[in-house]
């Protein structure tokens, strides 16, 4: 049976009214197809994997049409609902990051992440505002799940950064957002007090700033826990110590618990 974009929406959507989901992220078609069999309910794409993939750094060195034809490559792969990274947009203007949203809808996305920072920096709280509604207004709620994410605790330190953290989540909500992505939390107390003080659903990456497990996560009050480019450089890190192990002795134990060409094929083959 083929589920509409709608109903992926809406599927997507309903997670975040729940106790708490893991979000995977992937980078290519192969990788969102295997995540799909294991059983995740939906999948996020990761601008930093598919960057990597390409040969490039993360951080807006590939451009969005590049991009939008991953993101196109990675939600034609799968049944299950897809967000994308959308990294701040591709664009210096709003009306710019509602064009990119659009695009991203139209290729079957059915969310995205959008930042609010870009070269470092973060836009005025006043000129980010009106990107996310920019962004909710190329894709009506309801429709695409749109997750604002706030880089405050990239740029900053302090007290001073949480009031600026809460202050940015309600005005992207009040916006348009349906969940609130801050990235860069590294300590559990802040997690909860973010989760407490945000008055819509909290998206945490793990894995990157912090190494908190994911029902852990929930207990704090998460309700989204991504991965970013977690699973991407777990990946590269298994092939660049099987390389290393070629390159010294030539032995294969990386093979050891790998699985078979058969049982790869199959999976492809589904």
């Amino acid at each position: 049976m083929t589920t509409s974009l709608t109903q992926k929406a809406s599927a997507l959507l309903a997670l975040h009214a729940g106790a708490g989901f893991v979000l995977p992220n992937a980078w290519d078609a192969g990788s969102a197809r295997l995540l799909e069999q294991l059983g995740f309910a939906a999948i996020a794409t990761t601008s930093a994997g598919i960057a990597w993939a390409n040969g490039m750094p993360d951080g807006g060195a590939m451009d969005r049409d590049t991009m939008l034809e991953h993101v196109a490559r990675i939600a034609a792969a799968v049944r299950i609902p897809v967000s994308a990274d959308l990294e701040s947009g591709y664009s210096d203007t709003s009306e710019g990051v509602g064009y990119t949203v659009a695009r991203a809808a139209a290729l079957g996305a059915v969310g995205a992440n959008i930042e609010d920072a870009n070269a470092g920096g973060l836009f005025g709280i006043d000129e980010a505002t009106a990107r996310v509604a920019a962004a909710r207004a190329a894709a009506p709620k309801g429709s695409f799940v749109l997750n604002a994410r706030t880089d405050t605790y990239f740029v900053g330190k302090g007290e001073g950064v949480f009031a600026e953290t809460v202050e940015r989540a309600v005005r992207y909500l009040e916006a348009g957002a349906d969940c609130i992505f801050v990235p860069a939390v590294g300590d559990a107390e802040t997690t909860r007090r973010l989760a407490d003080a945000i008055p819509g659903p909290l998206n945490i990456v793990a894995g990157l700033a912090n190494v908190i497990d994911a029902p852990t996560l929930f207990s704090l009050g998460v309700t989204r826990v991504s991965l970013g480019g977690s699973l991407a450089r777990a990946a590269l890190s298994t092939l660049e110590r099987a390389g290393r192990e070629l390159l010294e002795t030539g032995t294969l134990s990386f093979l050891d618990g790998a699985m078979s060409y058969g049982e790869v094929q199959r999976r492809y083959s589904e």
